[in-house]
């Protein structure tokens, strides 16, 4: 129908055929009033388009929320968990803080992850029969998993961890692209060494972002490794040798770490007093750097250093240990009072040498508390053996010790040594547990005034937690955090409020704080953290 409308109308327009000129073409019928193509070109700059209108606020969300089943990094949910000593406490600290700085959500709750981030401890089989049940519950759930920490350093191919992603100990700032690759589908493993010019380096830099379990504490690692070769030590398989960081470097990151807020620094390793050994320096002259820098109202606390080491410092220690911004504690393992079993524990001292130290600093460093560790049942040991051991914490009764059940460790020559019966083992550490409960070292000091530090609250969030000079632990009902002030000390209303559990660090009691107390010295507010201290609480062990 609109073919013949058109036909008859061109018709209509054409002349007739008694006419003298004839139409050359049919563009000849446009008339000189028709727009020409150039002009209806021109003409668009008159058409307004019409919008049309959208839900921003769903579009917006669609925008900024990518399905939860995304591949895309930097968007899951993470969970981590870390067992151990500070020093791994500190390397999970680092990857969190990393992997929140690239956008991954650090939670709280495992089963809304996307991944489980499992950070291990080699010390002893419990510690990795928790890490391994972990692993298979993650595995049950679906989770992606990235593994972390001594026990897949010291020992990547066990079968349980066949075909999982693993970042090594000196490789923690490389935690992001390990976990953008996990959840891609792949499998990495890095597991290599820090260099510099072949030689070995502390590990991954030091001012990486971190997301601190306590945001008023710093961890810093001096240094990894050790110069010892023990023969019950599985760490040392993972931590290789000592390599220390430079000291320019740890006072940097101290100065950092005051300004992001943190009123109490840890110096941690596996062997603190072996400090500088490997670059030419050594643990006091690090200590007198880092002392210059600690601002007022804020405090340090040294970590383990074995006795060898430290005998050689004995004098610039107990300088160092009296200074009022460095608490005088100090925590020196001695492992058993039987020279016959630090002689198959290849531990390089002497009972003598061990008490050589403690007397030294407890004359020229009054109050000092020391710490130590005791391995009980170690292959080997008498029950005389046993017995030099618990003569020992009676001489000195120790306000804080480490009461350790030996458990052998595959891969080291103590797993290949006869072993004392598992019952035997226990005994003994009920029977030194009982010696440690025997005697409470705080009785002289309830009525006295105490200087504190409150940094922490209780297990059970009823109390704040301080720490005086000599770090014993004082539990008060302060309102506040980061507070340096003076109580008066009283009896804990149910007598002893610390113990001593097998594989776990005790106190023999401690104090309370009366009411009453005066602010001694309240730092200037701190710069906001870095992390927020609003961060999700790390799990840790």
């Amino acid at each position: 129908m609109n073919i013949m409308w058109k036909a008859s109308t061109l018709r209509e327009k054409m002349p007739s055929a008694s006419c003298d000129s004839l139409l050359d073409d049919i563009e000849d019928i446009v008339s000189q009033e028709d727009l020409k193509p150039q002009d209806r070109h021109f003409s668009r700059k008159h058409v307004v388009p019409k919008v049309r209108k959208r839900n921003t606020q769903k579009y917006l969300q669609d925008e900024n929320s990518p399905p939860s089943n995304s591949t895309i990094p930097g968007i899951q949910k993470i969970w981590m968990r870390t067992w151990g000593c500070s020093h791994n406490n500190s390397d999970g600290e680092y990857m969190a803080g990393q992997l929140a700085a690239y956008g991954y959500e650090i939670t709280e709750n495992a089963s809304d992850a996307d991944l489980w981030l499992l950070n291990s401890c080699t010390v002893k089989n419990p510690a990795e029969d928790h890490f391994r049940n972990s692993i298979k519950k993650a595995q049950e759930e679906n989770k992606k998993i990235v593994l972390a920490g001594c026990v897949p350093q010291a020992q990547p191919r066990q079968d349980y961890l066949k075909g999982l992603s693993i970042i090594g100990v000196q490789q923690i700032d490389r935690v992001v692209e390990v976990v953008e690759e996990t959840i891609k589908g792949h499998s990495v493993r890095l597991l290599g060494q820090k260099k510099n010019n072949g030689k070995r380096l502390g590990g991954a830099p030091l001012d990486l972002p971190k997301i601190r379990k306590n945001p008023l504490i710093e961890i810093i690692s001096i240094n990894t490794g050790c110069l010892n070769a023990c023969t019950y030590c599985k760490t040392k398989h993972a931590r290789g040798n000592l390599a220390s960081y430079p000291i320019d470097e740890l006072v940097d990151r101290a100065k950092q770490s005051f300004q992001e807020g943190v009123c109490e620094i840890w110096l941690t390793s596996e062997d603190t007093g072996a400090y500088g050994r490997d670059i030419g320096t050594n643990l006091p002259a690090l200590l007198w750097k880092l002392v210059e820098v600690i601002p007022r109202g804020a405090m340090l606390r040294l970590g383990m250093t074995n006795p060898p080491y430290i005998l050689e410092h004995l004098e610039e220690m107990a300088k160092i240990l009296n200074h009022p911004r460095v608490y005088a504690f100090l925590h020196i393992p001695v492992q058993s009072a039987s020279d016959s079993v630090l002689t198959e524990m290849r531990r390089e001292y002497c009972v003598a040498d061990f008490k050589r130290v403690v007397d030294f600093l407890k004359e020229k460093v009054p109050g000092i508390t020391l710490a130590t560790d005791i391995i009980c049942g170690f292959p080997g040991e008498t029950d005389q053996d046993f017995q030099e051991t618990v003569k020992l914490v009676e001489e000195y009764k120790f306000p804080s010790l480490f009461i350790n059940q030996f458990y052998p460790r595959p891969g080291t020559p103590a797993a290949k040594m006869a072993q004392i019966p598992a019952q035997v083992k226990k005994q003994r550490t009920k029977d030194l547990s009982r010696v440690f409960h025997s005697y409470n070292p705080y009785d002289h000091k309830i009525g006295e005034r105490q200087q504190v530090l409150v940094t922490e609250e209780s297990f059970d969030s009823k109390f704040y937690v301080a720490h005086n000079r000599f770090y014993e632990q004082m539990k008060s009902e302060f309102s506040f955090l980061w507070l340096m002030a003076e109580i008066r000390a009283r009896e804990a209303p149910q007598g002893r409020c610390g113990q001593v559990r097998e594989r776990e660090a005790g106190e023999a009691g401690c104090l309370w704080c009366k009411a009453e107390w005066r602010d001694l010295e309240r730092p200037p507010p701190p710069l906001p953290l870095l992390p927020s201290p609003t961060a999700p609480m790390l799990h840790m062990e």
